[in-house]
């Protein structure tokens, strides 16, 4: 209590106690008894606790009003023996005046005293004992509750010290309940978590709100395992309502925590395995499919990660990378063979792009050296990333003191228990360590990625196969031609298979010609390329010998229809039937055209193809009229030629029918189209390509598009010799002299002798051989071509000349100092060729000794 100054006369009051003190609960009651028994003072609680006021009681006799009737003799009594000077304590039944029952049972403390006279006097000092049973009765209750409460339970201060703990909290963290008085929450939590808790429980203390599942995370003295507990915090009051301090309840809750923890991580496991499947293996790319299982991991499970690939894999090597059986022994240089960094990924900052296992500076669980992405290495034998590999089995490695990573998990990647790789998943420090359901997910994402990436070395082998097959059907990027300008384009139906039935080629005749062909067979992928590879290598055979264009493609139509025989032939000895799909196979159609680049003249024969473009300067694009016969395998139907005089400058287009049909627009759209972006002749042939293909909208992939575009550009006729020689032995000498005329007005002077021996030989033949009128025509273009006609049907044929034979070695002579010659049909007779190339300014090589003398 205090004293508080209240009189200007400078009295001084002394305060009671605060409210809410313990005589509150108590209920203490005092009346005074006089010298002649009788109540002479009664107080504020005596009202409140006999319920009688001041003016009914005082005077009256104590014993007679309060007590019941059998107990007032003895009553009588003690007063006398209290008024002779006795103390006595003891329970008194009392009753309410007016009411003969007991109201209740008063503790009364009773003391003499005496008046201002002297005279003997008492005063009496009451105590409820119902209220003294409940406070007891309290007490019990709280001492049970906070003293054997199977949780921790703390009281804390206005100050925020600990005032009282219970037992189980002393049983966690030491000592006995007593030791923690005093206290601070900074005694039992590290720095963060101490401060989080008293911003708690100052914010309890002043809002009076309470604060429930307030999580902290710590350890128990002299214990490492990381505890989490739940505090719920609330603020304590006196009975007045004044706030004494903040009790706080805490539930050990790691448990919990654990388990929602591995749900947590189950959760997330699923929901990686769900992506992983969903994003993995969608490019059917090797390095694509890598990169794919690190997208997914990094940093949903691990925080760095890399994929290593063996090197034979992705180079297209036949063999396995590896391959394990029952002994668990890994081939393929038994896990020290070639692997390249393929991918890399890391959710850490400033991390080189390597993972070596340890990812650190040092050195790593598989060598000390940093391996960068695209590099190709190997690991140590004895290394658990070799280990790995050669038994197919995860190893567990953990990271080095210092180093920036905690583990790291080195996981083969098998596919039909086949090696073709290795992924490490590794979490830094401070990350949450690698339990065996992670170990498992491991597993199953390295699994999965494997059967994607050895599908993908699949694809991408038959994928590899096919472009071969496709790029070896196609003639080279920048095919030439005498007297033309030539572009081409080849776009494949499907980017799946970059490969298909269209096809297109430029072939070199005789004379300085060119066959220009162009052909589609029904069908698209691997199937119609073979059948495109076998009609375009019958397509070159039949060319070499210079048939026309309808006899060619009658050959080609005999051929296409005994493509399928040999099926046919299985068919019959019981076989499932595949006419349809065999039948689709092999019907192709086919544009066949030669150019004589002296008449600038052009022959075409159509097997059911789609009409060839001509645009002639200054002038709309055209379809020629070109019969379109039955297409190649229908066979029965003779096909057509048409010979076209093509002008200097014009384009010549061949194409098929991807290029201007598809199913938005209907065909004559397409043409249409298609002759609309052909109005600008004159620019650079390969730049009207483009604007082809961009203009139509060529990217619908309904089916595959070849285009062959063709500027005329005719031989000049000072690049052309022709003269007409009469049937007489004089026209030898007369051969060899125009020749050498010629060659030197072209300033090849090297030539002279090897083409008048060479000149004189053909037209020696064709007198001797041959039949009516001889004409010899020199071409120079690229090359220098010489030819020889006559109207004799019999083609030369060269043979082997006996020792004592005078002649017949005229042709060998030919073949020895040509690059090339032969024979050909023309429609009234035949002609007989050679070619030489140009000199380069070093004269031409002599043929040796031992070549002359082989002839003979």
């Amino acid at each position: 209590m205090s004293e508080i100054p209240e009189k200007a006369s400078g009295g001084v009051v002394w305060q009671s106690s605060p409210p809410g003190s313990i005589y509150d609960y108590i209920r203490v009651a005092s009346f005074s008894i006089g010298p002649d028994g009788l109540v002479e003072q009664w107080s504020r609680r005596a009202v409140d606790l006999f319920g009688v006021t001041a003016e009914e009681a005082r005077g009256k006799d104590p014993v007679e009003a309060f007590m019941p009737a059998d107990l007032r003799e003895r009553g009588h009594r003690r007063v006398r023996e209290i008024l002779d000077g006795k103390e006595w304590t003891g329970l008194v039944p009392f009753r309410i005046p007016g009411d003969d029952r007991p109201h209740g049972i008063a503790e009364m403390y009773v003391m003499p005293s005496e008046t201002q006279t002297g005279e003997r006097a008492a005063l009496c000092i009451v105590v409820d004992v119902r209220a003294l049973r409940r406070i007891e009765t309290d007490l019990a209750a709280s001492q049970a509750i906070f003293g054997q409460s199977p949780f921790g339970f703390l009281l804390f201060g206005t100050d925020l010290t600990v005032k009282r703990a219970n037992r189980r909290f002393a049983t966690v963290f030491g000592g006995s309940a007593d030791d923690h008085r005093g206290r601070t929450v900074h005694d039992y939590l590290n720095l963060p978590e101490a401060d989080r808790m008293t911003e708690a429980l100052r914010s309890v203390l002043e809002t009076g709100e309470s604060v429930t599942d307030f999580e902290i995370v710590g350890a128990a003295p002299g214990s490492r395992d990381r505890r989490h507990w739940s505090i719920n915090l609330y603020r304590v009051h006196s009975g007045s309502g004044r706030p004494i301090g903040v009790a706080g309840l805490g539930i050990d809750v790691t448990r919990r925590h654990t388990a929602a923890r591995e749900a947590a991580s189950a959760r997330r496991n699923l929901a990686l395995l769900n992506e992983a499947g969903a994003r993995i293996g969608n490019s059917l790319d090797l390095e694509a499919t890598a990169r794919e299982l690190l997208d997914v991991a990094v940093p949903g499970f691990c925080d760095l990660a890399s994929v290593d690939l063996y090197q034979g894999l992705l180079t297209g090597d036949e063999a396995p990378p590896g391959r394990w059986g029952s002994s668990h022994d890994v081939g393929y240089g038994a896990g020290s063979a070639e692997l390249r960094r393929v991918a890399f990924a890391s959710a850490v900052s400033d991390t080189p792009r390597r993972t070596d296992g340890g990812h650190g500076t040092g050195s790593g669980c598989c060598g000390p050296e940093p391996i960068e992405v695209g590099a190709v290495h190997r690991y140590p034998f004895n290394s658990p990333c070799a280990g790995a590999l050669r038994t197919g089995r995860l190893h567990t490695v953990p990271g080095v003191d210092g180093e920036l990573v905690q583990t790291t998990l080195v996981v083969p990647m098998v596919a039909h228990d086949t090696v073709v790789g290795l992924v490490q998943f590794s979490r830094t420090k401070g990350s949450e360590s690698f339990g065996e359901r992670d170990r498992a997910l491991a597993v199953e994402l390295a699994a999965r990625a494997a059967v994607c990436i050895d599908n993908a070395r699949l694809y991408r082998r038959e994928h590899e196969r096919a472009l071969i097959l496709q790029r070896s059907l196609l003639p080279p990027g920048d095919p030439e031609a005498a007297g033309l300008d030539i572009a081409c384009r080849y776009l494949p139906g499907t980017a799946a298979t970059e490969v298909g039935g269209d096809w297109f080629d430029v072939i070199e005749l005789p004379g300085h010609r060119t066959a220009l062909v162009i052909g589609d067979v029904m069908g698209r992928g691997l199937r119609a390329a073979v059948a495109m590879g076998e009609l375009r290598t019958a397509v070159r055979t039949l060319a070499q010998l210079d048939l026309e264009p309808a006899e060619v493609l009658s050959h080609l139509d005999e051929i296409a229809r005994g493509l399928g025989a040999p099926i046919g032939a299985q068919q019959s000895r019981g076989h499932k039937s595949r006419g349809p799909e065999l039948s689709e196979v092999y019907l192709a159609t086919c544009v066949y055209a030669v150019y004589d680049p002296v008449t600038r003249r052009c022959t075409f024969a159509n097997a059911g193809h789609l009409p060839p473009v001509l645009v002639e300067p200054g002038e709309e694009a055209l379809l020629l009229d070109v019969p379109p016969g039955m297409p190649l395998g229908v066979g029965g139907e003779p096909f057509e030629e048409v010979e076209v005089e093509l002008p200097e400058g014009a384009l010549l287009a061949l194409y098929t029918d991807g290029l201007v049909e598809s199913r938005d627009h209907p065909l004559d759209e397409g043409l249409s189209a298609f002759r609309r972006a052909l109005t600008d002749p004159a620019r650079p042939l390969e730049d009207v390509c483009d604007r082809v293909l961009t203009s139509l909208e060529t990217g619908h992939g309904e089916d595959d598009i070849a285009l062959l575009m063709a500027r005329i550009q005719g031989l000049p006729s000072e690049a052309v010799g022709d003269w007409r020689l009469p049937r007489e032995p004089r026209s030898v000498g007369r051969a060899r002299e125009l020749a050498r005329t010629q060659l030197k007005a072209w300033d090849l002077e090297p030539l002279v002798d090897t083409v008048e021996l060479l000149v004189s030989e053909l037209v020696t033949n064709a007198l001797r051989y041959g039949e009516g009128e001889i004409r010899l025509r020199l071409l120079r273009d690229r090359t220098l071509v010489c030819e020889v006609w006559d109207a004799g049907l019999v083609q030369p044929r060269r043979r082997r000349a006996k020792d004592t034979d005078e002649g017949g070695r005229g042709l060998q002579l030919v073949g020895l100092l040509s690059s090339s010659w032969g024979s050909r049909r023309t429609p009234r007779g035949k002609t007989v060729w050679f070619e030489l190339a140009l000199p380069d300014g070093e004269g031409a090589a002599e043929p040796t000794v031992e070549q002359l003398l082989s002839m003979f």
